[in-house]
């Protein structure tokens, strides 16, 4: 599976609460009862997740036993785009694997920063491919659905095809420091590159010597080819680039490590045959190609260079290898300066223009040494022009592959790169099997025995934990995993007040355990049910429980003396807006016996809205102008006069029907407590009772989705 022995990673806390934890995979199962879904069990580290105080979140502490999957967005690049590694080299996004150390950046202070991350999946798709292009020569294949950081932060390549996004533009500018127009296109395998690398570290650093050695038998003639390196990673490549062109070496020690000077290994022959052979690769073509010169460049600076506290230089006082080395920039056009000769005749080859030009040289040249190339804790400062230029669709479905890393980005020809957002922040777990994507479920099988210890710490303060903030907690896992009554339990015994909010039946076999509990704490429940009409909720919320089992819930709750509130959310304009439709769903809510209503219209965040014009054209395509007005541009909320007219038209209702509450807009935004009705605005304007996901994060692609499904159904976009 993709992630058995993986490490569940990082995400914005404070977008998502409840998945700063690491946790270990302990296996993945698939069952014939959960057909298309596999469950990915794991111990987690910790069970009560505390929401940042800058978030606006209406609560302080969550738990999430489950990490439901609805990546549907799919980011992906071409396969030969360079990654830029942990070791500093650049290589092409189809030879990376799970688990390889990559680079991603982190914000620090001021800046972001580039830091080390993993690849923690890597999976292929055929999508529509974009060529972008920057200013500075740079191009990138894509998919429309790939995000870079631009100035005014992360864009997609291209607009939805219903709906907007925000998406690149001629003159935006990405971040990063680019690869130019050239890099990607040489081939370091080539025999090329393998002779230009001889002839750049044989010429910097070997030693080959032809003499007699006079005995008192004979004189011999020897023949002597050395190059002794404190670096293994220049040697071995030597050592292997000479065996592909017939000449045998041998390995021996050099020089022993003191306090002051490393050890040293070197590579020899003192066959004639080979020192000969060696003699003729290092010699300069009479018309050296791309790909000699990358070689010759990249052997040279193992050689002869280095890179320290911001500055690339190359040293040599032969003046033929001086010339080449500027021969071989130009080539490139990598910036640079020769600085005047020292006493002992040596000069430097000083590459200009900062970060950008170091990485576009190393990207170029790809040096074995990958101590010379570190960037770790480099500023992210964009230096080069990396403006786009054109973005131009290719005309052609093609295989691009995406991954996802720890930091949630990474370095791909030279510009930072969002990975697959909804991998990191699973939803829901009423998936079907049509994408693998939509079907890994994360399972913290542990979190009972993990939140009896956390609750035990005298740092805890009481404080009302609540439950579906993220996830559905009465999805259909928890029919198979049971861990509700064990998290009901041990909140109730520590005297810790829950809150749960949930689309799911599920929570009719827990009934007399919250009866249990809340002898000893006060508990809410609040049942999300925003269609009335059957047609209306199957096309909008296939995959959730019908809106009659919703309301038989209700009643089973208030039967049971819990004063349950119904979100009645989103209300959909034009469609569940009419005073028939209002009165209709009212009517229903009372007879199920709930306490109060909270309603809200429709918000249509940047990751959802695309989903839902699109769906909004293939099932009534008759209101898509009247929504466009509504929700223009890059607008997430109903305008403030419809907003204001649909409160005079709902407050009356709810009123006259003795359902009481007022607007989710009137409550404070941190601080509730069970009773107090805790709803806010954040409910229906972030989705975060509903959808799970944090603003501004994917959507599924194609459909709307909700929880607490008792069959398997083709996912849905949520709307709030």
């Amino acid at each position: 599976m993709r992630w058995q022995g993986q490490k569940l990673g990082d995400t914005d806390a404070a977008a998502l609460p409840g998945l700063e934890d690491r946790s270990s995979v302990l296996r993945s199962v698939a069952t014939p009862e959960f057909a298309g879904v596999t469950f990915h069990e794991v111990l987690s580290k910790s069970a009560l997740n505390q929401v940042p105080g800058a978030s606006r979140m209406p609560f302080a502490w969550t738990i999430n036993p489950y990490r439901g999957c609805s990546h549907a967005c799919v980011y992906c690049v071409s396969p030969d785009t360079l990654i830029l590694c942990a070791d500093g080299h650049q290589r092409p996004l189809r030879d990376l694997e799970i688990g390889d150390q990559i680079i991603g950046t982190e914000r620090e202070g001021a800046y972001r920063r580039y830091v080390p991350t993993e690849i923690r999946a890597k999976w292929s798709t055929r999508k529509a491919a974009y060529r972008v292009t920057l200013a500075d020569g740079t191009e990138i294949i894509a998919s429309g659905d790939h995000r870079f950081l631009t100035e005014r932060g992360w864009k997609h390549v291209t607009d939805a095809e219903s709906g907007q996004r925000p998406h690149l533009t001629t003159n935006n500018r990405l971040s990063g420091f680019g690869i130019g127009p050239a890099g990607a296109d040489i081939d370091q395998t080539s025999t090329d590159y393998r002779r230009g690398y001889l002839a750049g570290m044989i010429r910097g650093d070997g030693m080959i010597f032809h003499g007699t050695y006079p005995s008192p038998e004979r004189v011999r003639k020897v023949h002597m080819f050395r190059l002794a390196l404190v670096d293994p990673e220049a040697l071995d490549r030597t050592r292997e680039f000479l065996e592909a062109e017939d000449v045998p070496t041998r390995t021996r020690p050099f020089a022993a490590q003191t306090e002051t000077r490393s050890a040293a290994n070197a590579i020899h022959t003192a066959a004639r045959a080979g020192v000969e052979r060696i003699e003729q690769l290092i010699l300069s073509p009479e018309e050296p190609n791309e790909s000699w010169f990358a070689g010759f460049l990249g052997g040279i600076f193992d050689a002869e260079g280095s890179c320290s506290r911001g500055v690339l230089r190359i040293s040599n006082g032969d003046p033929e290898l001086i010339r080449l080395i500027e021969q071989g920039m130009r080539a490139f056009d990598v910036p640079h300066i020769v600085e005047g000769a020292r006493a002992n005749g040596v000069r430097d080859v000083r590459v200009t223009g900062g970060l950008p030009s170091r990485q576009r040289f190393f990207a170029i040249a790809s040096p074995a040494i990958t101590r010379k190339l570190d960037i770790i804790g480099t500023a992210v400062k964009t230096a080069s022009d990396l403006r786009v230029v054109s973005i131009e669709p290719l005309g052609e479905v093609q295989d691009l592959l995406d991954i996802t890393t720890g930091t949630g980005d990474f370095v791909a020809n030279g510009v930072i790169s969002h990975n697959c957002f909804a991998r990191g922040t699973h939803e829901y777990l009423d998936l079907d099997g049509g994408s693998d994507f939509d079907s890994q479920i994360v399972v913290k099988v542990n979190v009972v025995e993990v939140l009896e210890r956390e609750l035990r710490k005298g740092s805890w303060q009481h404080e009302t934990v609540a439950l579906g903030t993220n996830t559905d907690p009465y999805q259909r896992a928890e029919g198979r995993y049971k861990l509700m009554p064990g998290i009901i339990e041990t909140l109730a015994a520590s005297g810790t007040p829950i809150s749960i909010l949930t689309k799911g039946t599920l929570i009719r076999r827990d009934i007399p355990l919250l009866v249990k509990a809340a002898q000893r704490v006060p508990i809410d429940v609040q049942m999300s049910i925003a269609m009335y009409d059957d047609e209306l909720q199957k096309a909008i919320e296939p995959g959730t429980p019908s809106t009659q089992a919703r309301l038989d819930t209700v009643k089973a709750l208030s039967d049971a003396g819990f004063p349950v509130t119904v979100f009645l959310m989103p209300i959909l304009p034009h469609m569940t807006d009419s005073v028939d439709a209002i009165a209709h769903a009212l009517e229903r809510i009372k007879m199920a016996g709930a306490r109060t209503v909270i309603y809200g219209a429709l918000h249509l965040r940047p990751g959802v809205k695309p989903w839902f014009f699109q769906w909004l054209g293939e099932h009534r395509p008759d209101l898509v102008s009247s929504y466009r007005g509504l929700y223009p541009g890059a607008s997430a909320e109903a305008p403030k006069p419809y907003r204001q007219w649909l409160a005079k038209r709902v407050k009356p209702l709810i009123r006259l029907h003795g359902l009481d509450a007022r607007h989710e807009d009137d409550y404070p935004r941190r601080g509730f407590r069970p009773g107090q009705g805790h709803v806010d605005s954040i409910w229906s304007q972030d989705g975060v009772s509903t959808t799970g996901r944090a603003p501004g994060s994917p959507s599924p692609a194609v459909t709307f989705r909700t929880t607490g499904s008792a069959t398997s159904t083709p996912a849905q976009p949520m709307l709030f």
